[in-house]
């Protein structure tokens, strides 16, 4: 969906967020409660497991759960006492989404994500593939796609560039696949980070660079390095100095980037777990060795 730019212009653009998942009990509870607007004349209980993967299982759509709460309700016959109890299975039925665990405070949910990047991140294909199964059996592709994209570029980043493409690629075709096929393509993505080189230096020096800029005082951008695309800016001496890398052999000359403050400040601690991190590592070294040189 795309809005012409002149009617953006005169628009008051709001954006829409999923909400959280404890607004999501919150409006669960007040469902149960409500007679006059919700369900509260069918004396429902809803146990807490089943409260828990209602919760989760809807993915911040309350239009979701309490549909999914709705019809587990009025599918439910009373027991004797004339109570609509609620289990986790029947939630499960109506959302149509397995919970992962039935530990009552949903912590199971997020053990296994945690489980799946610490077996990636170790090594274990093995153990990896357990518990992809598991979030596989969840139904829960949108969060297995976005936990193998923070895993692939967290935990084998610049050590195996390849394998994190492929991983992507894998990714985006289980997105479209859809299950049951989408499990194919999150195998093969699985499999290879578990058995790729790792390293988290990128992760690491983005990291120090934003703790860099969250402490401030770290001093303004060189008057070369600034804008010089409006008029008034030569005589402020922005970006009068800077010099055209690609006008010099190797597309490549010493020049100041970072501000005076920061000079000789290095972020990326290289680990050269594999021969491509190892590359750039020498890469980076000869390129700030060059650089000290020529700016002293």
């Amino acid at each position: 969906l795309s809005i012409n730019p002149a009617i953006r212009s005169r628009a008051q653009i709001f954006e829409v967020k999923p909400l959280s998942e404890e607004d999501i009990r919150v409006a669960i509870r007040r469902a149960m409660e409500d007679a006059e607007r919700g369900l509260g004349d069918y004396h429902a209980v809803l146990a807490a497991d089943a409260e828990n993967h209602l919760v989760y299982a809807t993915n911040g759509d309350l239009r979701s759960a309490l549909n999914g709460l709705e019809l587990a309700i009025k599918s439910t016959a009373p027991d004797a006492e004339g109570v609509v109890r609620i289990t986790l299975p029947i939630i499960e039925e109506t959302v149509q989404r397995k919970a992962l665990t039935a530990d009552k405070d949903g912590d199971g949910h997020y053990d296994v994500i945690s489980a799946l990047q610490k077996s990636i991140r170790g090594s274990d294909a093995d153990a990896a593939l357990y518990y992809v199964a598991r979030l596989i059996e969840a139904g829960d592709l949108q969060i297995i796609a976005r936990r193998l994209r923070v895993i692939a570029y967290e935990d084998i980043g610049l050590a195996n560039p390849a394998a994190v493409a492929r991983a992507v690629t894998a990714i985006q075709a289980a997105e479209q696949l859809g299950f049951p096929e989408a499990r194919i393509p999150i195998a093969n993505a699985v499999i290879e980070l578990a058995l790729s080189p790792k390293s988290n230096s990128a992760y690491t020096a983005i990291d120090a660079a934003l703790a860099d800029v969250r402490r401030g005082g770290h001093g303004d951008v060189p008057d070369t390095m600034k804008d010089a695309h409006y008029k008034g800016a030569e005589k402020l001496g922005h970006g009068v100095e800077y010099v055209y890398p690609h006008a010099y052999p190797g597309d490549w000359i010493p020049q100041q980037y970072l501000p005076d403050k920061l000079q000789g400040t290095q972020y990326w601690q290289p680990k050269g777990n594999s021969k491509v991190e190892q590359a750039y590592a020498d890469q980076y070294k000869k390129l700030r060795d060059a650089q000290q040189k020529g700016l002293h």
